[in-house]
């Protein structure tokens, strides 16, 4: 047994938990969890705990159902918002087949091995998220059918006395209590809208803080009486909620994305990254905005990045520079801005990180930057100027998708038919529906 799982043993005992939590993920991101007893823990360590797969969105096919929920004790953390005495816990998963093998439909695996790629190629990968999502008075919808905000406050707004303040220091108190570091948090541009960003840390340790964030934010908005909603764009008339995530590529201890003296300080590395992701944005799209009210945030206006295109500090185009601070080379990154804030953390990051290490490998050249605010541009402009749009739907990532070569090596053919499946049984139903929209502009008149 190695000194974490002594550790994980140890604490169990010590702060009397009672209750130890097994989380992973389905295929489009849905928390799962299972309650161990603290007597079944060790046994879990050595030999996984059995569940049937089949009953998980995209993990296993009926026929070869049993899989191990394998619990990775780094990742251990006692929940704070379940209170002291007789304390819960949480690990997260990786998932095996039988044999022990990692199952090649665990998100969670899917992301290792893109990192274990960007490891043989000599690379650790950092990524810091900035975290967007509502804050509504309850789940239920107003009278107009629209969700209620807690208030009408605007970017960076300091609402006195109100619900959002509360609501973000308890939140930041309760993350860095389960040991996610936030850089900080503030109002939002939409009503009642706020935003947590996260520090650095690597990928995949991103992606189980995105996991326990989301749970961390719900929960904090129901002891408040308030719903919280990562939803892309709950409002017709506000911006929809992004998680724009920075990335930088380190080699050792020196950063492979700044370089002295060249253009931006962004070396031929970054350049070869960031041109992977705009080559490569269209075939993942499906993954990093993965509903059908993805889009409406995409195509909505805002902020939201529509076009493939990368500037320094131009937050029209999807792949920003931030701006160059003097002596701070260890700092140089890049930030994507396509991604929202129900994206699967795990394959989000597989896709967008495979897409800039496809890049590198294959010495992509990186298009002019853009210097126009790109929604300002006229189409014809934007199509002289080599700025292609992003999909318009679902229904056209998921077929931009089904004709990547790329995605199902990064996410492996099982990933990558299961989640195709799900989302074109998604868009099915979506179609299907006749819209409150349709009724107010058709009934009457037709």
């Amino acid at each position: 047994m190695d000194r974490q799982q002594e550790f994980v043993l140890r604490t169990i005992e010590e702060r009397d938990v009672r209750f130890v939590r097994l989380w992973f993920t389905d295929v489009v991101g849905s928390l799962k969890s299972v309650a161990l007893a603290p007597a079944e823990v060790e046994g879990a360590f050595e030999e996984g705990l059995g569940f049937d797969g089949s009953s998980i969105e995209g993990l296993a096919r009926v026929f070869e159902s049993d899989m191990l929920a394998q619990p990775d004790p780094a990742t251990f953390q006692i929940l704070p918002w379940r209170g002291e005495t007789e304390a819960t816990s949480r690990m997260f998963c990786d998932i095996l087949t039988p044999d022990g093998e990692p199952s090649s439909a665990d998100p969670r695996n899917v992301l290792k091995r893109t990192l274990s790629k960007a490891a043989d190629m000599g690379f650790t990968c950092y990524t810091h998220p900035e975290i967007e999502f509502y804050l509504l008075k309850s789940q239920e919808p107003g009278p107009d059918g629209s969700p209620i905000p807690v208030d009408e406050g605007g970017y960076f707004d300091h609402v006195p006395g109100g619900v959002a303040q509360d609501f973000r220091r308890t939140a930041v108190t309760m993350l860095e209590s389960v040991g996610i570091s936030v850089e900080f948090s503030h109002h939002e541009a939409g009503p009642g809208q706020n935003e947590i960003d996260l520090r650095y840390a690597d990928a995949l340790q991103t992606a189980d803080n995105i996991m326990t964030f989301r749970t961390v934010i719900k929960e904090v908005a129901l002891q408040q009486g308030a719903y919280a909603t990562f939803m892309p764009k709950p409002f017709t008339a506000h911006p929809g909620s992004g998680m724009h995530t920075h990335f930088s590529l380190f080699e050792g201890d020196t950063n492979a994305f700044y370089e002295a003296g060249a253009e931006f300080q962004l070396s031929e590395t970054a350049r070869q990254f960031i041109a992977g992701i705009l080559k490569h944005a269209p075939e993942f799209t499906a993954v990093t905005n993965q509903f059908v009210n993805s889009y409406k945030r995409l195509w909505g206006g805002g902020e939201a990045p529509s076009y493939l295109s990368w500037g320094h500090n131009n937050r029209s185009a999807l792949v920003r520079v931030p701006l160059y601070k003097p002596g701070k080379g260890q700092s140089a990154r890049i930030e994507y801005r396509g991604i929202d804030s129900a994206a699967n953390p795990y394959l989000a990051y597989a896709v967008l990180l495979g897409a800039g290490l496809k890049g590198i490998e294959e010495g992509y050249q990186l298009p002019a930057a853009a210097e126009d605010d790109i929604w300002s541009l006229s189409s014809a402009e934007r199509r002289a100027m080599g700025h292609d749009p992003l999909p318009a739907s679902l229904h056209d990532a998921i077929r931009t998708m089904e004709d990547s070569e790329l995605m199902p090596q990064i996410l492996g053919e099982q990933v990558f038919e299961h989640f195709l499946r799900n989302k074109r049984a998604e868009w099915q139903d979506y179609r299907l529906q006749v819209t409150p929209y349709e009724l107010q502009r058709n009934l009457g008149i037709l």
